[in-house]
């Protein structure tokens, strides 16, 4: 009798330290989680560790719903109400993109495939099909090597898209190249690009309309290339206000959460994904893993807007091709 009365109390002070370690440890992850949140919401990030992480905001929001499930359950108030606050500003971020925009979009139909060709090694007859299949006007491709632009000529592109301002290299990420169904021009100055070969073309479509087109690829932002990374978007050219209306297509190797990418954004586009609830399918890798992040784009400045997304696999490449139907306004 006497040794129950002494070890009672005792597992009763374990169990209320081990409430009070839980509690912390609670309310210690939801001020992490609002910092990553902080980070997300302010566009701090930087580096070499945080610029990655932040490309998987959408995984972290739904992490974030599960802590504050966890922290329900406990009924740890503090947790609850720092999480609940997570919670709301990262649907504010991430919700969007997944709800199509409403109204409706007029104009002239224009078809964009942008597709990213891992260095050549992408497979060359699936790019021919598509363009195909979805009635492509302007192609804009990444990673494109002379041998690549040979097999795309041998599976039959050049009868489909004849025009074309190309700039292959023999190996590597750097070449890039555009093919179009009607006349086009290559334009120069339109500004610097950092990073990899970035053609910029007019489009004279039928009826005397041009739209100018640019094929974007700036650096990956992997540890030693990151302030190359933000130059290369940063130096992209913003949204005109006046001249004809213009589209980026291609691998920017950043997504809707990296704050140089929004404040591409800022100056007057729209990415035709996140406009059409298709914001979160994402693009890259197509590796060993399935794909996780979307850092394929089609940018369309206020005279243009997206009627459709579509996303293809493209075998031997590291990324999925990405469609927009377009509708450009005189």
């Amino acid at each position: 009798m006497l040794v129950q009365e002494v070890t009672a109390p005792r597992h009763t002070a374990r169990g209320r330290s081990w409430r009070r370690w839980a509690a912390r440890l609670m309310v210690g992850l939801a001020v992490l989680f609002a910092a990553g949140t902080a980070v997300r919401l302010g566009g701090l990030e930087s580096g070499p560790l945080l610029v990655p992480l932040v490309s998987f905001t959408p995984y972290f929001a739904v992490a974030a719903l599960v802590v504050l499930g966890v922290a329900v359950v406990t009924r740890n108030r503090s947790a609850i109400a720092v999480m609940l606050a997570v919670c709301v500003c990262l649907a504010w971020c991430v919700v969007p993109r997944a709800v199509a925009s409403p109204g409706s979009v007029e104009g002239r139909p224009l078809r964009v495939l942008t597709a990213n060709l891992n260095g050549g090694r992408g497979d060359a007859q699936a790019i021919v099909d598509l363009v195909r299949r979805l009635n492509v006007d302007v192609l804009s491709l990444q990673e494109l090597t002379w041998s690549a632009r040979d097999r795309l000529k041998a599976a039959g592109l050049d009868g489909l898209l004849p025009y074309q301002v190309s700039k292959p290299e023999t190996w590597g990420p750097v070449g890039s190249g555009v093919y179009a169904r009607h006349p086009l021009r290559e334009r120069i100055g339109v500004f610097q690009p950092v990073g990899h070969h970035m053609p910029v073309v007019e489009v004279e479509l039928p009826g005397g309309q041009a739209v100018e087109v640019v094929v974007v690829h700036p650096v990956a932002p992997v540890p030693r290339t990151v302030p190359e990374w933000e130059a290369g978007v940063s130096a992209l050219p913003p949204a005109p206000a006046s001249g004809a209306p213009r589209i980026l297509a291609g691998d920017f190797n950043a997504t809707l959460d990296h704050a140089v990418f929004r404040r591409l954004l800022d100056t007057g586009y729209t990415d035709a994904a996140a406009a059409t609830g298709q914001g979160l399918v994402p693009t890259w890798p197509m590796r060993r893993l399935p794909p996780l992040v979307a850092i394929d784009h089609v940018l369309t400045d206020g005279r243009a807007g997206a009627v459709g997304v579509q996303i293809h696999d493209v075998p031997g490449s590291d990324h999925r091709a990405l469609f927009a139907d377009l509708r450009v306004r005189p």
